[in-house]
């Protein structure tokens, strides 16, 4: 049986996305609500990410 991934290492958030993992680190920053942290290590929650794009597209379509 898989089992589903409900959260990305960071670089895997990058390549989800296609950009460099300098770049999601700084997307991260620039956005806490993104990510969480387990123990010393980063994971962005696929529904965040999800959630994340959705308003990004929003944002995109008022500014247009």
């Amino acid at each position: 049986m898989a089992i589903e991934r409900l959260a990305l290492r960071p670089a895997e958030f990058a390549e989800t996305i296609g950009v460099s993992r300098s770049k999601a680190y700084e997307l991260l920053a620039a956005n806490p609500g993104l990510s969480i942290r387990i123990g010393g290590s980063i994971r962005v929650p696929v529904d965040a990410l999800q959630q994340w794009m959705a308003k990004q597209r929003a944002e995109r379509s008022e500014n247009q």
